[in-house]
């Protein structure tokens, strides 16, 4: 099966086209451009690069959120666009979970965090099952990162992964000896992991309506219409 994944849901733009597990194209783009300039121009790269055309896919798969509001918005529409103009399923991925696989594979508790803007993050917890599939622990939250508390009274070692466990290592860390923070390396989401989870949904037939999906938000939009009054 051919899945082609792409992420917009942070700052980054990622896009990667999967051969069932093997990684045929991976790209992560770190650039000061607004995500629509960006992710159909790679998109288009990538299947140059691998002589494949966006009809032989077989699978689409996209981040839905938490995330940039702007980002998450191109996404889906990309994503709808794709779904109708060639009639192939598609599946939405949590931005938290395709970042979590960052980590690896880990008895460790692990914890996604991105940066939410206005001092806050967007938080999730995972863990490996027996089967060695990942699997989230309660709902996404956006927090202040003062208040993220993986249990004062777990004993398992917690690695935080993702941009804004960076930014707030120490405020996060404190002085708890079972708390570990990622390298800046395993910072930002890959396609390549939303292909792996994307196909994984679609094995449980967890396929988007093109007509009814949108973006996950956790909050209201950051930006706001500009207020107009009408002199009397």
């Amino acid at each position: 099966m051919l899945t082609l994944a792409f992420d917009t849901s942070f700052k980054t733009a990622s896009v990667a086209i999967l051969q069932d597990n093997v990684i045929l194209y991976d790209i992560l783009i770190n650039v000061d451009l607004n995500h629509s300039e960006v992710l159909l121009p790679a998109i288009n790269q990538a299947c140059l690069q691998t002589e494949i055309r966006v009809t032989d896919i077989d699978l689409f798969a996209c981040t839905v959120g938490p995330g940039s509001f702007t980002g998450l918005r191109i996404g889906a529409s990309t994503l709808k666009g794709f779904m109708l103009a060639t009639g192939k399923p598609a599946v939405g991925v949590s931005s938290l979970m395709a970042l979590a696989l960052n980590a690896g594979k880990s008895s460790k508790i692990i914890c996604s965090v991105m940066d939410a803007g206005r001092g806050q993050v967007y938080v999730a917890y995972f863990h490996y099952n027996p089967k060695g599939l990942l699997e989230q622990i309660g709902a996404d939250e956006v927090l202040n990162p003062a208040d993220i508390d993986p249990g004062s009274d777990c004993k398992k070692e917690v690695f935080f992964v993702g941009e804004g466990a960076i930014k707030y290592a120490g405020i996060i860390r404190g002085t708890n000896k079972n708390i570990f923070i990622a390298s800046e390396q395993q910072q930002y989401i890959h396609a390549s992991s939303v292909a792996v989870l994307g196909m994984e949904k679609f094995n449980r037939n967890e396929l988007l309506d093109a007509e009814k999906f949108g973006p996950v938000y956790l909050r209201s939009a950051d930006a706001y219409p500009k207020k107009t009054f009408l002199k009397k």
